[in-house]
């Protein structure tokens, strides 16, 4: 098979580079940095595992910032560019997935188009219409930024909006691909397969919302969080997982996400889903007036990226927890490696951590790292267990 994957993030490479072992990938990215990166076999993305596979693999894959030529021949195209969430129009911004699909039907008509993009529940069925096309399918992706290639190769499922011949074809291409054997697939509509990825988001934001509001009632009441977790966690019910707690959710999908089904619940009676979404700002603004009860005059900011081995720092929690002490006169520096720059929404970026844990009177931790150990006593976090 020939296949165009369009968009270079994590869900695009580690869907590129699934396919390319058994083949012809092409990768399309409006970056020409992204491309060229490709093209040496370098991942533009922070991932052991496509790393790995772009320096040992023997891959079928190539990079082009040119969508019209690459499509031309192809038998799948997918789509992997970001939507992201509007609060004017309360919709997922789906102009570069729709962008594509034009381009698609214009230079190779034939191709089917898979989205891999998060989309509104509605968005296949409409666009379809619209287009007066059956070539449309959407194919939920749940990757673990870090990870993206891991999970690719070890699928929890493979769930296709589409029970043609062709989404049959694609569903098998992916287990090629994949080191799984048994892999579970899930054939749907449409507007399922869309709801699908948006629920499953949703509830895990909620989990991560309800063990962040156990841990503020614990830190209001003097109460011992980690012992409260553990003891709620050990009922198999419930389980001993994604339990610790955080500043917030956040990252490139469960924010945007969880407010794109509260949305599509405009007509729609609800409860928990609204909470979702308040829950994340009430834990910033807990959080941030513990912090400011501290009095500190400088407030250091350990790393902006969401977790370990990623360099996505896209809606982190704490940025919305600098906000609001920077809105208090507290003075914030930031340390953070993968920033370039020399500040960050006029923060200092500090480049020596040595410096930085000097210059901090406090420092913010989303996650407890082994080279804040001889700072301990400075270090605030919510980080119990060690784990993401």
């Amino acid at each position: 098979m020939k296949i165009l994957v369009v968009g270079l993030g994590y869900v695009g490479l580690s869907n590129a580079v699934l396919l390319a072992q058994h083949n012809e990938v092409i990768g399309v990215d409006v970056s020409q940095k992204k491309v060229d990166a490709l093209n040496r076999w370098k991942s533009p993305v922070i991932d052991a595992e496509l790393s790995q596979y772009l320096t040992e693999k023997d891959l079928n894959l190539s990079a082009s910032t040119n969508i019209e030529k690459s499509i031309i021949g192809s038998d799948y195209v997918v789509i992997a560019t970001p939507t992201n969430y509007h609060e004017n129009t309360k919709y997922f911004d789906t102009t570069s997935v729709e962008e594509v699909i034009n381009c698609v039907l214009k230079y190779e008509p034939k191709a089917t188009i898979i989205i891999k993009s998060t989309i509104p529940v509605g968005f296949v069925d409409s666009i379809s219409k619209r287009l007066n096309t059956d070539s449309i399918i959407f194919s939920p992706e749940f990757l673990r930024e870090g990870k993206a290639l891991h999970d690719n190769l070890y699928p929890s499922r493979i769930i296709l909006g589409g029970r043609s011949d062709k989404s049959k074809t694609f569903a098998k291409l992916l287990v090629n691909g994949s080191k799984k054997k048994n892999v579970n697939i899930l054939f749907m509509g449409a507007r399922e397969a869309e709801a699908t990825k948006l629920f499953a988001n949703s509830y895990l934001a909620m989990r991560v919302a309800f063990f962040n509001e156990l841990d503020s009632y614990a830190l209001a009441r003097n109460i011992n969080s980690s012992e409260v977790i553990s003891g709620v966690s050990s009922d198999p019910r419930i389980g001993e997982y994604y339990n610790n707690p955080s500043f917030g959710y956040g990252g490139y999908c469960l924010p945007k996400d969880t407010k794109q089904l509260l949305a599509n619940y405009d007509s729609v009676p609800q409860n928990i889903i609204r909470a979702i979404v308040d829950a994340n700002s009430t834990r910033k603004d807990f959080l941030a007036d513990q912090i400011i009860e501290k009095m500190p005059q400088v407030v250091g900011v350990y790393r902006l990226v969401m977790k370990e081995n990623s360099d996505n720092f896209r809606e982190s929690a704490v940025q919305g927890i600098m906000k609001r002490i920077k809105a208090k006169g507290i003075e914030v520096i930031v340390y953070e490696p993968n920033l370039e720059d020399t500040t960050f929404f006029n923060s200092r970026v500090e480049k020596n951590l040595q410096h930085f844990k000097k210059n901090s009177e406090l420092i913010l931790a989303n996650r407890m790292m082994p080279e804040l150990t001889d700072v301990k006593n400075k270090v605030f976090t919510r980080d119990l267990f060690g784990v993401d």
